[in-house]
């Protein structure tokens, strides 16, 4: 089938509302390079435009109603949003799903050493990443440190104009022989991958006198001790802007779009459709650890979206454990997460037809998985179709596709773990080249339809 590149069906109109859209989603990913960062971004966000904490009506009393707009936080990593809509919630509801996590390397919980006059901190790897990518260029400190009465204090160092970088360290290639015969996985070691954070020692000491000094600034920048390390979350992830890229300013490169250009198009989409009251009840869920498994109390295998939604529907008098089952099985959903695009480059790892296009829409994946589509959700011919007739008759410009060639590789999303509750589930989302690195690239305009497909999606699915 032929595929349909977007740019070509926009008005010029539609051509300044692609390029507002772009910014805006652009000053999202330089605000939110961490999963708190994103969720405090999208509260602020949302509070504006009418959205109210769920545990505020929960302290209330407050009755819900048709219209009403309501959010829940859990731990600061995730975000879960409600529009009501005129149907009873046992009827189902129409749900974004995105996660806000992405790969990046962790500091550990005893980070600081010094070697050779240089100092140092330890790091672990997070999510699926080419370790090679992540040396000899800037990156930033984004993070909390939690001291023991209590006090949160935040860091985010690296990002600024005025603030310094921090690096990995690579061998020159002059005495890389070795290195260079190395298959890619190795050439670069996980717990090589160390932070270098200072050089400067302190006068007059013998012993690890650098760490000394670098401890030194934390203290009087920030009030805390070595020992504070061991309760925080400390994410090195690279610095510098979202930019645009390519001399017709098309696309997107920036770190973190898998899968923050996801979560921030179906936000954005459950705030357009906030003007009218949709027939089903609108929904989106950001969560956290996608890329480790959706594990953990922030990860959609948690019950926090399973509990915030019985909790609202005992606000609104229809709560009984029957209730939740049928409005979890009734429910329709988006599991709205990245798809690879299509490379040249490296042609030989896709199959053609079946690959997503960047500038071609949104992206729909009927499966996603490995081999023989194991962890896969596999959406059912019926609701492919009922997706098919929603984004024709929106005017919404779609593709559909695999993750590569079918035994070359593979993924995953949070589909199949809300398909666990009968709900119809389709992976969508938007075509992403470089993947996983440390700058992801995107087309501006299958950001842009991608969040009008969301939005169509929300008025139209179920009915």
């Amino acid at each position: 089938m032929e595929k349909k590149n977007v740019w070509n069906s926009y008005s010029e109109e539609q051509l300044k509302e692609v390029e507002a859209f772009a910014r805006e989603y652009m000053d999202f990913l330089d605000a939110g390079k961490t999963e708190r960062e994103c969720v405090d971004t999208l509260v602020n966000l949302i509070e504006k435009e009418g959205y109210v904490e769920l545990n505020a009506l929960l302290e209330s009393g407050s009755k819900i109603k048709p219209g009403d707009k309501i959010y829940a936080v859990n731990m600061n990593k995730c975000l879960v949003m409600y529009q009501i809509g005129k149907k009873p919630m046992k009827e189902g509801m129409n749900i974004l799903g995105a996660h806000i996590d992405s790969p990046r390397l962790d500091v550990k919980q005893n980070p600081v050493y010094e070697d050779s006059s240089i100092a140092y901190l330890d790091t672990h790897y997070y999510g699926g990443v080419k370790k090679y990518q992540w040396v000899a260029i800037p990156l930033s400190l984004h993070g909390v440190v939690v001291k023991k009465d209590g006090t949160t204090v935040e860091i985010n160092v690296g990002d600024n104009e005025d603030d310094p970088v921090f690096f990995v360290s690579d061998l020159l290639v002059h005495l890389a022989g070795e290195q260079m015969e190395k298959k890619a996985s190795k050439v670069i070691e996980g717990e090589a991958l160390d932070l270098i954070v200072g050089n400067i020692p302190v006068k007059d000491k013998d012993k690890d006198a650098v760490t000394a000094g670098v401890l030194n600034i934390l203290k009087e920048s920030y009030g805390i001790e070595e020992q504070d390390f061991l309760s925080a979350e400390l994410e090195i992830v690279p610095a510098g802007k979202a930019r645009e890229a390519g001399f017709d300013r098309s696309m997107i490169l920036a770190y973190g779009q898998d899968d923050r250009v996801c979560a921030y198009t179906s936000a954005r989409a459950v705030l357009e459709v906030a003007g009218e009251v949709t027939d089903r009840t609108a929904c989106c869920i950001l969560v956290d650890k996608e890329e480790i498994g959706s594990v953990g109390a922030t990860g959609m295998q948690s019950r926090f979206f399973e509990n915030m939604t019985a909790e609202l529907m005992e606000l609104m008098g229809e709560y009984s454990e029957l209730n939740l089952r049928r409005c979890l099985s009734n429910s329709t959903m988006l599991s709205s997460d990245v798809s690879a695009g299509y490379d040249p480059s490296y042609a030989s790892c896709f199959e053609k037809k079946n690959s997503a296009f960047m500038g071609n829409g949104m992206v729909f994946n009927k499966f996603t998985g490995v081999r023989g589509k194991s962890g896969s959700n596999d959406a059912n011919a019926e609701y492919v179709a009922h997706i098919r007739e929603i984004m024709d008759s929106s005017d919404v410009v779609f593709q559909t596709a695999e993750l590569g060639k079918v035994d070359v590789g593979g993924g995953g999303t949070i589909a199949y773990i809300m398909a666990l509750y009968g709900m119809n589930v389709i992976d969508c989302g938007v075509a992403v080249l470089n993947m996983h690195a440390p700058w992801e690239a995107t087309s501006k305009a299958d950001v842009y339809e991608t969040k009008r497909g969301y939005v169509a999606f929300l008025k139209k699915a179920g009915l």
